[in-house]
């Protein structure tokens, strides 16, 4: 990974809703191809720190850059795929057409050409939904949908994938695939993902970053997936951040430690 590319720098930035300070002194720089989980408690500033990068919202202080410029200017080289994406199912909209929206930006003229259509097809073939091109958008599973989603940021030629919350409406069996699909992504373009589940850091993710507040990058390597598994259990699944990030199981917890510090259990 160290030699890489930085895709993220992130440099000392502050954020407030009218007056209210929501991310203090933020700094991590992410590289490409890295799949980073972004866990922290609801109301500490996971997706403000989302919407910074796509540049939606502009820093108090403190500087972003994406790509090495302004997230603005990144704009077209970043796929966005939030929580839940807001449709109206008695609209007639095909799979195939809902990957097609991804080409917007690169087609003028609005009409879809032989290179859109393979970007499409690719896309679809990359999630898993070759077949499924035919079928309504509104048919599909919550899992199916968010496959779709990230094909149509994948056929508009997304290098990174910004994903709030991913599997949030999806099963437990399906949300193993999706996160597995993170992982093979990654083969290619850089991810960063919300989650709230411990199998990201354990199993798939090369970085986590706990965000309350303020944020906190960690490798893998600093925190190995094999100790945690080793010393709690497959059970343990649950994330819970106070001041610190801390995972607990019904009967135990640790924090995710600092680079050299190490991993252990207390009441």
């Amino acid at each position: 990974m160290a030699d890489n590319a930085t895709v993220i720098e992130v440099d000392n930035v502050c954020f407030a809703y009218n007056g209210q300070e929501v991310l203090h002194n933020v700094s991590f720089e992410i590289r490409e191809r890295a799949l980073v989980a972004v866990v922290g408690p609801n109301g500490g500033g996971k997706t403000t720190l989302l919407k910074l990068l796509l540049g939606q919202l502009t820093p108090r202080y403190g500087t972003i850059r994406v790509f090495g410029g302004a997230p603005e200017a990144a704009r077209t080289r970043v796929g966005y795929v939030p929580q839940a994406a807001p449709f109206d199912p008695r609209f007639p909209v095909s799979v195939r057409e809902t990957v097609l929206m991804g080409r917007v930006g690169r087609n003028r003229l609005g009409i879809y050409g032989r290179e859109d259509r393979a970007a499409a097809g690719r896309a679809l073939e990359r999630v898993g939904l070759t077949d499924f091109g035919k079928r309504a958008f509104a048919e599909l599973s919550g899992g199916e949908r968010q496959r779709v989603l990230i094909a149509q940021a994948l056929a508009g030629g997304s290098e990174l994938l910004l994903l709030d919350e991913p599997v949030a409406n999806v099963d437990p069996e399906h949300s193993g695939r999706m996160y597995a699909l993170f992982k093979e992504l990654t083969a290619e373009v850089t991810v960063m993902m919300v989650s709230h589940n411990l199998s990201v850091v354990t199993g798939h993710a090369t970085h986590v970053l706990c965000v309350n507040h303020t944020a906190g990058l960690h490798a893998l390597g600093e925190v190995a997936s094999s100790t945690f598994t080793a010393a709690f259990g497959g059970y343990l699944t649950a994330i819970r951040h106070d001041t610190s990030c801390q995972v607990l199981d019904p009967s135990a917890s640790m924090h995710v430690p600092h680079h050299g510090e190490p991993v252990n259990s207390h009441p």
